[in-house]
């Protein structure tokens, strides 16, 4: 396999990327962004790709396990401008995806975290499988669910996107499935077959020719059993109250879940709680992206980001020292200082040439 951690190329009919960042398990860079950014754009403009297929090199672990958090920690350290360059980049990405005028089918064999979710939740089909690991655990590293993560979340079921978006928890395999993530699951060893099927495609029409072929109905949610206890409790009107529900329950699931938001960045709850509540309003994805633009920014700048990087990557102790300590500590001048519009000349925009396509702007 290429050393090269963007592979793009024509195949028939099929505009294809694979990521091949395999000790990083296909994180995304600012290079690799714009390496995709630009063959989104070629693959827009030729008559003769009809769709675009995203995978990973085959034989490496994971999907795309989420951005490059060292360096947007290192650079949060410093003076940001890494990190809002990873942001721009990545952010146009996203946006350029949705708004891709042909199907865009995206194989989430593996880890799908973070950036995992930006490259391919914004696309027409999403494939899961059996291997699957979907997640959002910013909160576990003082960040936000981003990469439009507050535009989807809180549009899938009843209170599911609060419920992932606080809890960074992992759906595997045919949970990302029913919880609104893919779109399609394709058991593993069948997925070789479903990809050289669809390379042999000719149109754009093959995509929903072939996968109906290789898709198995999935199996019922395993968090079935507390699809009321998480519409009931991350229905609260702030991460206090939630926290009050589940203490309230005389259930298992919902002390093992109390127990778990104790664990992550207070800051990171209340930022994330009223990113999810005020996203529900929001008119587009571009809207979205452009406050998680702001969010991020500034949050890779403060205390808690660098060191939930520190505790749970770098040292890996998991003893995370959050700053301020306690939920109540995190003001609401703290908050409206981190939602406040940026200049002009500072914002997130999107690519001028992005043409209007799928449902997701």
């Amino acid at each position: 396999m290429s050393e090269a951690e963007i592979l793009a190329r024509v195949e028939g009919a099929v505009g294809r990327i694979t990521l091949n960042r395999p000790k990083a398990l296909h994180a995304l860079n600012t290079a690799m962004c714009a390496q995709m950014s630009a063959a989104l754009m070629g693959f827009a403009e030729d008559p003769k790709v009809a769709f675009v297929l995203l995978d990973h090199a085959e034989g490496t672990r994971g999907f795309c396990a989420g951005g490059d958090i060292r360096l947007l920690a290192e650079s949060g350290r410093g003076d940001g401008a890494a990190a809002d360059a990873f942001f721009r980049v990545e952010y146009r990405l996203n946006h350029q995806i949705s708004m891709f005028p042909k199907p865009y089918v995206a194989v989430l064999d593996g880890i799908t975290m973070g950036g995992g979710f930006g490259v391919s939740v914004h696309g027409s089909h999403r494939i899961a499988t059996e291997a699957t690991v979907f997640a959002m655990p910013e909160t576990a590293i003082g960040l936000i669910p981003d990469v439009g993560g507050g535009y989807v979340l809180p549009r899938l079921a009843g209170e599911i996107g609060m419920w992932l978006a606080l809890t960074g928890l992992r759906l595997k395999g045919a949970d990302v499935v029913q919880g609104g993530i893919a779109t399609h699951f394709v058991p593993g060893p069948v997925l070789p077959a479903m990809k050289s099927a669809l390379l042999a495609a000719s149109s754009a029409d093959g995509v929903e020719a072939v996968l109906p072929e290789f898709t198995t109905p999935p199996a019922a949610a395993s968090f079935a059993p507390q699809r009321g206890l998480i519409d009931h409790c991350f229905g609260g009107d702030s991460v206090e109250d939630i926290l009050a529900r589940l203490g309230a329950q005389d259930d298992p699931w919902a002390a093992a879940t109390h127990a778990d938001l104790l664990t992550k960045s207070p800051q990171a709850l209340k930022v994330t709680f009223r990113q999810m509540r005020e996203g529900r309003a929001l008119a587009s994805l571009a809207e979205a992206l452009e406050r998680e633009f702001r969010i991020a920014s500034r949050c890779v700048r403060r205390h808690d980001f660098a060191e939930g990087v520190r505790a749970l990557i770098i040292d890996k102790d998991n003893a995370p020292r959050w700053n301020p300590t306690k939920l109540e500590d995190v003001s609401a001048d703290l908050l409206d200082s981190i939602f406040a519009p940026l200049p002009e000349s500072e914002m997130w925009t999107p690519l001028a040439s992005a043409v209007p396509g799928n449902s997701r702007q």
